[in-house]
């Protein structure tokens, strides 16, 4: 007992070794997004040789269902307590809420692979892959309460640190154990097994300098204004989610695993526009709260100025992740991947530009998070989920891999509009004042 207090008082000072908190924030969040970008691809890349394309359909599908439940897990609390910088409510509020939404979040994995046995003709064999890669999310859905607390702390950077010790050590478990025993099932169990005890060694070990108890608090009022002020913020990431992964969930219900891993491969560099565009986002959301608070002209003046800088900084992203795709962007992933997709250059150039959009929707959504206009945000993703709904079938069914890479790229940018919109005209609002 002694020694592994011993180690765990190790680990946590090497995680808060530094010179320069500030800028080891942003590296390392950058490093961050960048693991979780290459989490999915990197494990796709093994699965894809080891077990081949029907393993890589079944994770794939896995991981777009697990990314789903995993924002019921987090009910978009992370940024508004990163952001709730006079502390309106205590860790131990933020705490006891994530107990209660995790629960929901483990219960909906369940009844999810309930209905894909019953109506999807799922085997017991992808249902309990499905489940563990949930499980993987649940952890990651628990440790960002401590992280947020972390970062409303002014520690990002240790929080980040922990999610990177996690994520290398998560794929690294599935890889290791696809190449010993080249079963899929086997290698998720032991990944989401390892991803509990760095949990336990990491976030839980250092969190526990930056809250005064990990006891979780259930007062019903603040579990109720929690509810409140999470739910329009939740219902826009989770239904975000949904509409990112339409194809998916369209391809798993009318085509095969084959074509699900084919798409999902395509879908990969679309994907990691967005999370790489979020490396700066997280940071700036601390900063982006004190200057809308401050209630000075200036301080508008300097939030707006900032958020130019920003969105130019995602075209460039987006332009540049494009000009790839069209040049050397297949032959690449034929190669990554060790399957030939010369036949879906267009579907990953147009896949690209719905990326492009998510994350300029991303950052829409953080903004108006920070400005606490997140109510409106729910009319913007029920209009593009419906869509989606409607869509996903038709196109899927009538065009395979090109209407679904159509379908994505029409919803997001009509979303990146819609959250556009709303974004500009409250600081427009702002600024008359």
């Amino acid at each position: 007992m002694w020694k592994r207090e011993a180690r765990k008082v190790l680990i946590v000072e090497l995680l808060e070794r530094t010179n320069n908190i500030k800028r080891s924030a942003y590296v390392w969040n950058a490093i961050n997004a960048m693991l979780s970008a290459l989490q999915c691809p990197v494990v796709l890349m093994f699965v894809t040789r080891i077990g081949g394309m029907k393993d890589a359909g079944v994770f794939s599908i896995a991981f777009a269902v697990s990314s789903l439940m995993l924002y019921i897990g987090l009910y978009g609390l992370r940024r508004f307590q990163a952001s709730d910088v006079n502390e309106e409510f205590r860790f131990s509020d933020y705490n006891g809420m994530r107990f209660i939404t995790c629960g929901a979040m483990m219960a909906a994995s369940l009844g999810y692979c309930a209905y894909g046995i019953a109506f999807n003709s799922y085997s017991t064999v992808k249902a309990a892959i499905v489940f563990l890669v949930c499980v993987l999310k649940l952890v990651q859905a628990y440790t960002d309460v401590i992280h947020g607390n972390m970062q409303q702390k002014g520690r990002l950077d240790v929080a980040t640190k922990c999610s990177a010790v996690r994520y290398v050590l998560e794929v690294a478990a599935i890889i290791v154990t696809m190449f010993i025993t080249g079963d899929l099932l086997i290698s998720v169990a032991v990944s989401a097994a390892v991803s509990v005890i760095v949990m336990m060694f990491t976030s839980v070990a250092a969190g526990r300098k930056y809250c005064d108890t990990y006891m979780p608090r259930f007062e019903r009022k603040q579990i109720r204004a929690l509810t409140i002020d999470g739910f329009p913020l939740f219902a826009s990431l989770f239904l975000n989610m949904y509409i990112s992964n339409a194809p998916k969930y369209a391809i798993d219900a009318y085509l095969t695993e084959e074509i699900q891993a084919v798409y999902n491969l395509i879908f990969m560099p679309a994907f990691m526009v967005m999370l790489l565009s979020n490396f700066i986002f997280n940071p700036i959301i601390k900063s982006y709260a004190e200057l809308w608070l401050s209630g000075t002209a200036e301080q508008h003046k300097e939030l707006w100025r900032r958020i130019r800088m920003q969105l130019l900084f995602v075209l460039w992203l987006t332009v540049l992740g494009l000009a790839v795709a069209a040049t050397i962007g297949i032959p690449m992933l034929s190669l990554i991947f060790g399957t030939d997709l010369s036949d879906y250059k267009n579907e990953l150039c147009i896949v690209m530009i719905g990326g492009g959009a998510l994350a300029y929707a991303t950052y829409f959504s953080t903004v108006i998070t920070i400005i606490r206009e997140q109510k409106s945000m729910i009319i913007c993703y029920g209009i593009a989920a419906a869509a989606a709904y409607v869509l996903s079938g038709i196109l899927v069914k009538s065009y395979g891999i090109m209407g679904a890479s159509v379908m994505y790229a029409i919803i997001m940018t009509v979303l990146a509009v819609l959250l556009g919109a709303i974004t500009i005209w409250n600081l427009n609002e702002k600024l008359k004042k």
